[in-house]
């Protein structure tokens, strides 16, 4: 019988190479990762309409944290702080609302009798051009449109109603994100040290440290690409306003939130501003506008970016090209803006997890004795005081 026994020298794993044995190991651990995503992946979606307003939440809490707790350290009440940043943040933004709103309702005439004449012009183009398009045919065209649009007139009316109750979740988000927003100003710090505690306790400081870096990564980020944002839309709406494009002002105000997606907003905006020039001012300054987008573009991209973003939160251009088309499939618009920023504080948090840390030099027992342990636990985690001798 002791001929049948497997014996450490026949064990079945030990035949196996070594190859095939660590190309299993990192198979079976990939497959839980992408399960264990995937999942998540599952419970963000069906919570989305509280997700998305908690990462915006994150990234104005990332603009305007800093200067709250610059208040703070002049002896400003935080929650005095909290809520003059928040005014001021909503006065600001709600002045370029109506500023940009203002602009275009005066421009709207000028745009609207230049692009009459455009496709005036076009429709006599078309008429005496090689094609020989006459008034006739465009009539049957747009009659032909006509008819499409009544055709689909329930698949457009069902589209209409799936936008309100769209519009009535982003009021809902809207609430949920300056709540969130007020929460992350006034007490950001007690938050997350709350979500720590999900973490094993021997690691809990460094998923600490790897939290900060990633919210200080996020500040650099958002700081840089507000910036950048700014000159884009001044250098391309300077432009504009040069050439006498109708509408400038709103189109720089549609580059300044397309900044906000890194490469493709500020071609899908920089688009735009080159089909209003185009139709209402002709190929020529169509042209130069292109040009004035590609000379901002190139000073943006190789200048102000790396100037600005520094080395704590550069991703290269391919990880953030493929972090937008992943957003842009996952969640459209929205995860197109959030997917950068999160890939950028994934980034700088899993950096500082798998770096080794610091060796401390030994010290003495007597001094380790004698000192007390750091103060890097939360007030409710403080170690029970050593138990004092009752004999004098």
């Amino acid at each position: 019988m002791d001929d049948f026994k497997i014996t450490t020298r026949d064990d079945a794993a030990a035949s196996i190479p070594r190859v095939l044995r660590v190309s299993a190991a990192l198979s079976w651990r990939l497959v839980v990762i992408l399960g264990a995503l995937y999942v998540v992946g599952l419970v963000i979606g069906q919570i989305y309409v509280v997700v998305i307003p908690v990462a915006i939440a994150l990234l104005l809490s990332a603009l305007l944290a800093p200067i709250v707790s610059w208040l703070a350290r002049r002896g400003v009440p935080r929650a005095l702080a909290t809520a003059m940043v928040l005014i001021g943040g909503l006065a600001v933004v709600g002045g370029v609302l109506t500023f940009v709103i203002n602009a275009f309702i005066e421009g709207f005439p000028d745009l609207q009798r230049q692009v009459v004449a455009s496709l005036n012009q076009l429709k006599d183009s078309l008429a005496q051009g090689p094609l020989q398009i006459n008034e006739e045919q465009i009539g049957r065209y747009l009659d032909q449109a006509q008819e499409w649009l009544a055709a689909n007139q329930a698949a457009l009316t069902s589209g209409a109603l799936s936008t309100a109750g769209t519009f009535g979740n982003f009021l809902t988000g809207l609430v949920l994100a300056l709540f969130t927003l007020i929460y992350f100003l006034h007490d950001g710090r007690g938050v997350w040290l709350f979500v720590t505690k999900l973490a094993p306790k021997h690691v809990r400081h460094r998923v600490d440290v790897a939290g900060c870096k990633g919210f200080a990564s996020l500040v650099g980020f958002v700081r840089a690409t507000a910036l950048v944002a700014v000159v884009d839309a001044l250098g391309i709406g300077t432009g504009l306003m040069i050439l006498g494009v109708p509408l400038a002002i709103p189109l720089a105000a549609l580059v300044f939130l397309g900044g906000f997606v890194p490469i493709v907003g500020a071609v899908a905006s920089g688009a735009v501003a080159v089909l209003v020039a185009l139709v209402t001012k002709g190929w020529v300054v169509a042209l130069i506008v292109v040009g004035i987008v590609l000379a901002v573009q190139q000073i943006e991209g190789n200048v102000l970016q790396p100037l600005i973003l520094g080395r704590a939160v550069q991703i290269h251009a391919l990880g953030v090209v493929l972090a937008i088309s992943i957003g842009v499939v996952v969640s459209g618009i929205i995860g197109a803006l959030l997917a950068v920023p999160m890939v950028a504080v994934l980034n700088s948090a899993i950096r500082s997890l798998v770096e080794e840390e610091p060796e401390q030099p030994a010290e003495p027992a007597e001094k380790a004795e004698a000192e007390p342990p750091p103060p890097d636990e939360t007030p409710d985690e403080k170690p029970d005081p050593a138990p004092q001798n009752s004999e004098v």
